[in-house]
């Protein structure tokens, strides 16, 4: 007398050895799923930090830019721009006025605000961001850039 076992549909016996080999828990699966959940958090944090860092090292870059055509602009016309636009667009009281940046208009910053700019007496001006908020002071990311003290300006 033979006996007749359940088979699966590969001819093979079917026990708790085979079964337990055909994929994974539940259990097994939310285990791995966190794992990758925890990764991911860790490192969207860094990415995320790292692109606010990018922000502020471009809009530092972007001002001293803007601040060399502004000493451009002077050295040309004897005279400080009204306002940043005059580095693009000639000003109707300039006849010999020449283009002192690369682009068809003023960049924003990298939050998409309108870079300042403050003219002063005699050569003194100021070009800054008011940073990720768009207000005046904050800190990180919110912090104002470009109104660090400058070195004394020689005559340019």
């Amino acid at each position: 007398m033979s006996v007749v076992r359940n088979k699966d549909e590969d001819g093979l016996p079917q026990n708790a050895a085979t079964r337990r080999h055909r994929g994974f828990t539940l259990i097994e699966l939310m285990v791995v799923l966190l794992i990758i959940g925890l990764l991911a958090g860790l490192i969207g944090l860094e990415v995320l930090n790292r692109i606010e860092e990018a922000k502020i090292t471009t809009a530092k870059q972007d001002i001293a830019s803007l601040r060399e055509a502004v000493k451009m602009f002077y050295r040309d016309n004897g005279r400080l721009p009204d306002t940043l636009e005059d580095l693009v667009v000639p000003p109707a009281d300039l006849s010999s006025w020449k283009k002192c940046l690369d682009e068809d208009r003023v960049p924003n910053d990298p939050w998409g605000f309108e870079y300042k700019y403050e003219p002063g007496e005699r050569r003194e001006f100021l070009v800054y961001s008011l940073g990720a908020d768009g207000e005046v002071g904050g800190e990180e990311e919110d912090a104002d850039i470009g109104l660090e003290p400058e070195e004394e300006l020689e005559e340019f």
